[in-house]
């Protein structure tokens, strides 16, 4: 269960054996990006088909945050894992889009969006 007084929190799902579904929530900033790095550095490994990073909970999206998405995206990048974001709300396309990073994930609208991309 979530640590409620937690500036941001992660959960960590799955929606098959080999994708990672990461659920985050409240406010990535520089004291709490380290709540999505560490499981990023541990569910971004070989073997996996993709991670999906879901936006939907969160509140604020900080340059701490948006460098733990940079940092994850380059670790599924050498590793071989597709790494999407899920982003739809104004708190977390906001500052994706305002830093161009865009144009470097590969972004969806939600959960079951990504889940349609790996249901084959």
């Amino acid at each position: 269960m979530p640590d409620p007084t937690a500036l941001a929190t992660v959960v960590v799902d799955r929606l098959t054996p080999d994708v990672v579904v990461l659920r985050v929530s409240g406010e990535l900033d520089t004291t709490s990006s380290g709540s999505l790095t560490g499981p990023l550095e541990s569910h971004v490994t070989e073997g996996l088909r993709a991670v999906v990073v879901d936006l939907g909970g969160v509140r604020f999206l900080g340059s701490a945050g948006l460098e733990a998405l940079v940092l994850g995206q380059q670790r599924a990048s050498k590793t071989g894992v597709e790494f999407l974001v899920v982003a739809s709300t104004r708190a977390a396309l906001r500052p994706i889009e305002a830093t161009g990073l865009d144009a470097v994930f590969t972004i969806v609208r939600s959960v079951d969006e990504a889940a349609q991309r790996f249901s084959s």
